[in-house]
């Protein structure tokens, strides 16, 4: 998966700037801070939604094994079906 750009600010600018770098961080903005001019650390949305091509999508699932669905119920039924213990209600 691709990197997604980050903006560099000084540790200065994130100090006098901090409520505007805040907002941009809510708006899905990723920060890098330096120091010196040297990078120290990220900031970065918690809740941020990425989208994801659907190339990578059907890449990533190209050579998960194929899924029987009916054993997959049974499966799932059979382990609802017992207590902590593994004995059957």
């Amino acid at each position: 998966m691709a990197e997604h750009a980050h903006r560099e600010i000084t540790q200065r600018e994130l100090r006098n700037d901090s409520g505007a770098i805040m907002r941009g961080v809510e708006r899905g903005e990723s920060f890098v801070i330096t120091r010196n001019g040297t990078p120290i650390g990220k900031l970065i949305p918690l809740r941020r939604r990425t989208f994801v091509p659907r190339a990578e999508v059907m890449a990533a699932f190209a050579t998960a094994p194929m899924l029987d669905a009916e054993r997959f119920r049974r499966d799932i039924d059979s382990t609802v079906d017992q207590d902590a213990f593994g004995r059957e209600w």
